[in-house]
């Protein structure tokens, strides 16, 4: 009895300690990988073929060793290549490798650089190795200077990534539209630049949106900027302070590090687009049996003059009215005769440009199809619309505007009746009614309305009517004005530059609220209602109280904006008096960030919540099996 009694403890501490170490197994294997620490850092170059700033390159591949596996996202767009090249390379990452096949002659005694901008990054969290570049030279000299600065939109200020910056030896004029750059490079998220690998020289600076990858200015809808002064790279010994830190808060040392500064380092480039949309006719279309419409590419020389052919009316036969763009006109068909064609068939004289966008006139014949007629039956009388903006409440600086459904026959401004109320008793006013110059539709009321007040609009029914005999329903709409508590004011000295210009007060999404002529010298912004602005002075130069593009044949630069560097806090009832010297900050520190749309990447961590979800899963694990180990994984290569 005892061997067998000790046999089956044997048996039974033998199955006991395999399933406790199965438990443990168990509890290793089911708690999933912490992931380790956040991988923040990018790549590391380690070494290439050829070494960096070799000289006498005969070959044609190029290979760079880094540390980690890397990704090269968008070689075609990020990587820009100088001197350019006519047929591209072959870029690839492999492993811990990018390789470089070169597929065009390389020219001899120039210096090459492959500006690589932040298209490398590391396989798993996507960080990028910023401003990476590589050079060697065919000859026995390798060019270094460098020239840097920024790139802002001329509108908006807005730093302006992804963009192209290029340098011409050429000085002619006809160089950026002729030859392509000869070194370049590409602005990074903040709009900055670094221009690498010059040879000594006086050059032209160029900013360009390449929509055709040729490296100059040759299509109208690109983007440009250049400077007006000629660019001189040098470079010379400074100095600057770093910081030795104790710890995150207290301060060890300051040293001082010598280092070579290449200038100009603080060149500045505002982007801008040349005024210039081509004018040619897009379509037309018949929209309904009274009205069809005539589209075209710019607002150049319209309307066109249309005859209609097959018994033109003795009269005028339609009433034009444009789109608030200008571009599009739609066309109110006023004889019966007429609209009732299924068909009509017009002579269009217009102008388009030509190949040399020199506007040209042309002559069409337009088919215009009713595909679907109006029904003649209908359940019910369809009213004249009459819409009056604005309703309920009425800004002081408000303009009342009526807008018809169509075309009116005629308008007896006695029919629409306008009150004030006075105390209790409501007391007719008159106001002049004035049609719009480009929308025979729409009318009206410009006023300085008193705080505080209210009014309404009557109007009776069938005292309107439209050319198509609809009359009006009756109309009955109040309107009140804020009292002037309300509202506040703002004032501001403009100091720092000289001539003609004028203010905008933006909100938080860059819409313009109010503007501001300059009035010696000071921009003035009443009944503002209560908030959080922003605020822009444009220098008008040729006073025609609107922002300028420039243009590159005349050497005609946009013109210059400025920002007040924070907002305004305007509240009821209240006064802010401000003076403001435009330049007093660089231009481009001056936008207040809260408006600033093109801001740099955050990038997250891809295993943003990770560890709390293998943290939820080990807690599981320790309430079954006990304490376990997870799986750390693999961090970067020191």
């Amino acid at each position: 009895m005892s061997i067998i009694r000790l046999t089956k403890n044997t048996i039974f501490t033998s199955i006991y300690l395999l399933l406790v170490t199965c438990g443990f197994y168990a509890c290793a294997s089911m708690g999933s990988p912490s992931g380790g620490d956040y991988d923040v850092e990018p790549p590391r170059f380690i070494r290439s073929t050829p070494t960096p700033n070799s000289i006498e390159f005969k070959g044609n591949k190029i290979e760079l060793q880094f540390d980690e596996f890397i990704n090269i996202e968008k070689p075609s767009e990020k990587v820009i290549i100088t001197p350019p090249q006519q047929k591209a390379p072959v870029i690839k990452a492999i492993g811990h490798k990018i390789t470089v096949e070169l597929k065009d002659t390389l020219i001899p005694n120039t210096t090459y650089t492959f500006d690589f901008t932040d298209a490398i990054v590391d396989n798993n969290e996507k960080n990028a190795i910023e401003g990476f570049s590589f050079a060697f030279s065919t000859g026995n000299i390798i060019d270094s200077l460098i020239v840097s600065g920024i790139l802002l939109n001329a509108e908006n200020l807005e730093p302006m990534p992804n963009v192209l910056v290029g340098l011409h030896a050429n000085l002619a004029d006809s160089a950026f539209t002729t030859f392509p750059f000869m070194r370049t490079s590409q602005t990074n998220d903040r709009g900055r630049f670094w221009i690498r690998n010059i040879a000594p020289g006086t050059y032209h600076i160029f900013a360009l949106t390449d929509l055709n990858r040729d490296f100059k200015f040759d299509q109208p809808d690109e983007a440009i900027a250049f400077n007006d002064s000629l660019i001189i790279p040098s470079f010379e010994p400074a100095v600057r302070m770093d910081t030795i830190w104790k710890d995150t808060l207290t301060v060890d040392t300051l040293i001082e590090v010598q280092y070579t500064r290449f200038t100009p380092d603080d060149i500045k480039l505002f982007l801008f687009k040349e005024h210039f949309e081509p004018q040619y006719f897009s379509k037309s279309e018949r929209i309904n049996e009274k009205q069809f419409v005539l589209h075209f590419n710019s607002s150049k020389a319209l309307p066109p003059y249309l005859h209609l052919l097959e018994d033109e009316p003795a009269s005028d036969w339609y009433i034009q009215e444009f789109s608030p763009d200008k571009k599009s006109l739609t066309y109110w068909i006023t004889d019966s005769l007429v609209y009732k064609r299924d068909t009509l068939k017009i002579e269009m004289n217009y102008c388009a440009d030509d190949s040399l966008n020199n506007l040209i006139s042309l002559v069409d014949t337009l088919q215009l199809v009713l595909r679907k007629k109006d029904s003649d039956k209908k359940e019910k009388p369809e009213f004249l619309g009459v819409t009056i903006t604005p309703s309920g409440t009425m800004e002081v600086y408000d303009t009342l505007k009526f807008t018809f459904s169509e075309p009116l026959f005629t308008l007896n401004t006695q029919s629409i009746i306008f009150q004030q109320k006075i105390d209790t008793i409501w007391e007719n006013r008159s106001f002049p009614l004035i049609q719009d110059s480009l929308n025979p539709r729409m009318y009206y009321v410009v006023n300085n309305w008193p705080y505080g007040q209210e009014y309404r609009v009557k109007v009776d029914s069938a005292v309107i009517y439209s050319i198509y005999n609809k009359w009006n329903d009756s109309i009955n709409v109040r309107l009140k004005i804020p009292a002037e508590e309300e509202y506040g004011h703002l004032y501001v000295s403009i100091t720092g530059i000289e001539g003609s210009g004028f203010g905008q007060l933006l909100d938080g999404s860059e819409r313009i609220v109010k503007e501001s002529g300059l009035y010696d010298g000071e921009l003035i912004f009443e009944d503002i209602k209560a908030g959080k602005y922003y605020l822009r002075y444009i220098d008008d130069v040729n006073g025609n109280g609107k922002w300028d593009t420039g243009n590159y044949v005349k050497k005609q630069q946009p013109e210059s904006v400025y920002y007040y560097s924070s907002a305004f806090e305007i509240r009821k009832f209240s006064e802010i008096e401000q003076q403001w010297n435009v330049k007093e900050f660089p231009i481009e520190r001056q936008k207040p960030v809260e408006i600033t749309k093109n801001k740099p990447a955050v990038k997250q961590p891809k295993r943003n919540e990770q560890p709390n979800e293998n943290q939820k899963k080990s807690d599981a694990t320790r309430g079954s099996f006990g304490s376990g180990t997870g799986i750390p994984a693999m961090s970067k290569m020191q």
